[in-house]
């Protein structure tokens, strides 16, 4: 009679070599043995609006996103405002359909009392939404800075506030421009930090950051890692004294971020743009969104991009 220790042994050593072999399987990353998928991709779809729902659902899912950033603005957006409250529980269904889901609702909203705010932040939560960005403060360029910045930190506090009671979190990106809040991130990082990220966070965007920091974009990603909600991943080149978008990996965005990204604890939606593809129409938008997706997953899968 075979001792019982005998067979455990003999079972543990099956399990093990079990395992190896699932290791050893051909195409099989080493990202993928040594951690469970934790990042959720999602498009940015401002320039799929000529789609209705289930188009938009399964060109989506065909692209192999498994959400999307959509629009919910007062000018050129997939969100009609006035009618948001019947829209985004079709537009839901629609997605659903396809196992995606709205993983951040685009808006412009600034302050927690202006009007339109909490009703359409109230539909969003009802739709399963769990996050939505904010719209863009400007600066007064003839006027001192820090007493502006200072004006916004009650506007902050009241927007977390909301967001606390609502159950939602307020996304806030970092964009490029003299006279954008959050383009240097520290004045944005002053406003946010004493935040938790399910109330108000950031959408880093790599593409602005670089055109800002420069080669310094590394500082600006170490000081917003704490308070990251969700990451924007676009490219550029300088074009003269401007920056002009252009498709991943041809511009200025250096894919060392991405092996940072893939190194970080932040464990959210990627959301792809694909602004240099502009107003050619769905289809020279959805082939974007694919190309640079391809690049995207290249380089979060490459432990050296």
């Amino acid at each position: 009679m075979t001792p019982p220790q005998a067979i455990h042994r003999r079972q543990f050593w099956k399990l093990v070599a079990a395992s190896a072999a699932a290791l050893a399987l051909p195409g099989r990353s080493h990202a993928d043995s040594a951690s469970p998928k934790r990042f959720t991709y999602c498009a940015f779809v401002k320039f799929l609006t000529e789609l209705d729902y289930d188009e938009l659902a399964d060109a989506m899912a065909d692209a192999g996103f498994e959400g999307i950033e959509v629009t919910a603005r007062k000018q050129e957006s997939y969100i009609d405002l006035a009618r948001a409250e019947e829209e985004l529980p079709r537009l839901t269904e629609s997605l659903g359909k396809r196992g995606l889901k709205i993983t951040i609702l685009t808006t412009d909203i600034l302050r927690a009392d202006e009007p339109g705010a909490e009703p359409l932040l109230r539909a969003a939560v009802k739709n399963g939404v769990q996050r939505y960005r904010l719209g863009f403060h400007r600066y007064d360029e003839r006027q001192p800075i820090l007493p502006q910045l200072a004006a916004l930190e009650p506007v902050f506090r009241d927007l977390a506030a909301l967001n606390r009671e609502l159950g939602i979190a307020a996304l806030y990106q970092n964009h490029c421009g003299a006279n954008m809040l959050g383009a240097t991130v520290w004045d944005l990082h002053s406003l946010i930090k004493d935040y938790s990220v399910s109330e108000i966070g950031c959408v880093f965007d790599i593409r602005h950051a670089t055109v800002e920091g420069g080669e310094a974009w590394p500082v600006y990603w170490d000081l917003m890692k704490p308070h990251l909600g969700a990451v924007s991943v676009k490219d550029f080149r300088w074009n003269g004294r401007k920056s002009q978008h252009v498709p991943l990996g041809s511009g200025q965005v250096d894919p060392k971020f991405f092996q940072l990204l893939r190194q970080s604890k932040f464990a959210g939606p990627i959301s792809v743009h694909v602004e240099y593809a502009g107003d050619q129409g769905a289809k020279a938008n959805v082939e974007a969104l694919k190309t640079d997706f391809a690049t995207l997953r290249k380089w979060m899968d490459s432990e050296k991009p």
